[in-house]
């Protein structure tokens, strides 16, 4: 798809382009526990885009993975995508916040283009022969939300794009690692097949009856290893940040690398039951993530070049990132920091409780 935004003076979505944040919220609130938690920690001027675009990724992963005909559902949303980036989306609330957010940032078309690539591997039940192919997928489905964070956040260099990028296909291994039952029970399958018959095992007999033993006890670990080792290297990209930016993702990086932490605590066990970071946990993290604001790791003696699945993120970036084109007509109420803090003890605790009643 070639992207409008190449030429400024044909597509500026208008300054009054209606929508409601609070839907986009809600659609936020219903994914990932821990990055909308973490959201709140975003400086207040970043919590509308950021919630602009988590909203339209999942409605984008719900259309393609919940759809009666996936292809279809792509075709749709690359539609969508063209009414976006040409400034005229349809009624969708999700669509509408994220035309104002695609061209106030500039955020590359090729970044969208392949998360929807990501969702769309999902559906149709691709196969993961290495780890270098489920990195692939990482890169696709999580890595891209990085590298688009990013760029919200005012870090757009091949540096940073390339911390952010790794930073989210770390997260998408600690969820694959934890899933590993759930997933198996859908017919799914992120570890690597080349690691089972390394070890003379059937992936798809494994599948067909999942059994947590010793050797997906290994296969977990070697996830969690890698991820840990993405975690090291994000790190180093919150120098990149504003200083107000970096508690929120140094937040969200602890608190997903927490969940691998817990995972070996229990055993390494993903297939008999979902692991689960405390409440009180979570806190400790988030607390201890303030700290980066004021001190950010040192950034590496010598340049860490980026891992080869996200390389070509790092590349869209390069060659699509266009200028900022409208100022954002949002508001939302100012809250210092502190007060962030004190909502985020509220939420996790309200969220805590709606997981009891839900099991």
């Amino acid at each position: 798809m070639s992207n409008p935004l190449s030429d400024p003076g044909l597509n500026s979505p208008p300054v009054s382009l209606p929508y409601d944040l609070e839907a986009c919220t809600e659609l936020m609130r219903g994914g990932s526990k821990s990055f909308f938690a973490a959201s709140r920690l975003l400086p207040t001027r970043l919590r509308p885009p950021a919630i602009a675009l988590y909203a339209f990724c999942r409605l984008a992963d719900d259309a393609i993975d919940e759809g009666d005909d996936p292809v279809l559902a792509m075709a749709d949303l690359k539609s969508r995508l063209a009414a976006i980036y040409a400034g005229r989306p349809g009624a969708e609330d999700a669509d509408r916040a994220l035309t104002i957010v695609v061209h106030r940032y500039g955020i590359p078309c090729g970044l969208l283009e392949a998360l929807l690539d990501g969702f769309l591997w999902d559906s149709q039940g691709r196969r993961y022969e290495t780890l270098a192919d489920v990195e692939a997928y990482g890169a696709r489905v999580a890595g891209t939300v990085g590298a688009m964070m990013s760029i919200i956040m005012g870090a757009s260099t091949d540096t940073a794009i390339a911390r952010a990028s790794e930073l989210g296909v770390a997260m998408q291994l600690t969820n694959i690692a934890r899933d590993i039952g759930d997933d198996a029970r859908m017919g799914r399958l992120y570890i690597p097949r080349a690691w089972f018959r390394e070890i003379g095992m059937d992936a798809d007999a494994w599948m067909a009856d999942p059994i947590f033993d010793s050797r997906i006890a290994g296969f977990t670990q070697r996830l969690l290893l890698r991820a840990d080792a993405l975690y090291r290297r994000g790190e180093f990209g919150l120098a990149e940040l504003p200083w107000d930016c970096r508690p929120a993702i140094q937040a969200a990086r602890l608190v997903y690398a927490e969940i691998g932490k817990q995972l070996e605590r229990e055993g390494l066990n993903s297939v008999g039951h979902r692991t689960v970071v405390s409440t009180a946990r979570k806190l400790a993290l988030i607390a201890r993530a303030t700290a980066v604001a004021v001190k950010a790791p040192a950034i590496p003696a010598v340049p860490l070049s980026p891992v080869p699945a996200i390389h070509y993120l790092v590349d869209i970036v390069s060659s699509e990132r266009h200028p900022l084109v409208q100022q954002l007509p949002w508001t939302v109420p100012s809250r210092s920091f502190d007060e962030r803090v004190e909502w985020m003890v509220d939420l996790f605790g309200r969220l805590e409780q709606r997981e009891r009643i839900n099991r």
